[in-house]
């Protein structure tokens, strides 16, 4: 028997490979290999609607339809429709522009300025640990609406990742999308305290 194949363990007929089977410093996580998410990821399951696009219609309609928990010049927050965690926050220039080397400059200050009040309103008011945060640029990175661009602020917490969403498909969201916007907006700055 090879190293290599000393590295394989079959479960359930599918094997999962050992990463001490390879060069790589070992990092001390454990993972569980989905390989059945390759069908998900290839089917390209994310279509552009024919509809007008939703971070164009959002300021349009009044801040608790929309989700919105803060507007400004250029640029506004509001919460995820579909968040990994609560308190997921998108922050969007309000002109539709798909990539962020097409933003303005006054676009990408005020989307940097209200990232930065956004995670200090989510740290003040559900207490996260951490963030991540990010930008998935065109379809292909991953941009659920790669038409307009949209910067994600996640808050995490220690505990906040288990095995629902691998195993089971499902993500467990402790709060209600209204309560956690009325929240945020309570506690976001003025215009002028920003």
């Amino acid at each position: 028997m090879t190293q290599q194949d000393a590295g394989r363990a079959s479960l359930d007929g599918v094997d999962a490979e050992s990463a001490s089977a390879f060069a790589a410093e070992p990092d001390g996580y454990a993972r569980l290999w989905t390989p059945h998410r390759m069908a998900y990821i290839e089917s390209h399951h994310v279509q552009e609607s024919t509809d007008e696009c939703p971070f164009c219609r959002a300021p349009g309609l009044p801040d608790d339809q929309a989700l919105i928990v803060a507007r400004g010049e250029h640029a506004y927050v509001v919460l995820n429709l579909y968040p990994y965690n609560s308190g997921h926050l998108l922050v969007c220039p309000v002109r539709h522009v798909a990539l962020y080397d097409e933003a303005t400059e006054a676009e990408a200050v005020e989307i940097a300025a209200l990232t930065q009040t956004a995670m200090r309103v989510l740290r003040s008011t559900l207490r996260c640990d951490g963030f991540n945060i990010g930008m998935n640029q065109g379809r292909i990175a991953g941009a659920g609406i790669a038409g307009h661009l949209h910067q994600h602020v996640v808050p995490r917490w220690s505990a906040d990742a288990n095995f629902m969403p691998i195993i089971a498909g499902t993500k467990a969201m402790p709060r209600l999308l209204g309560d956690v916007r009325e929240e945020l907006a309570r506690a976001w700055p003025s215009a002028s305290g920003q």
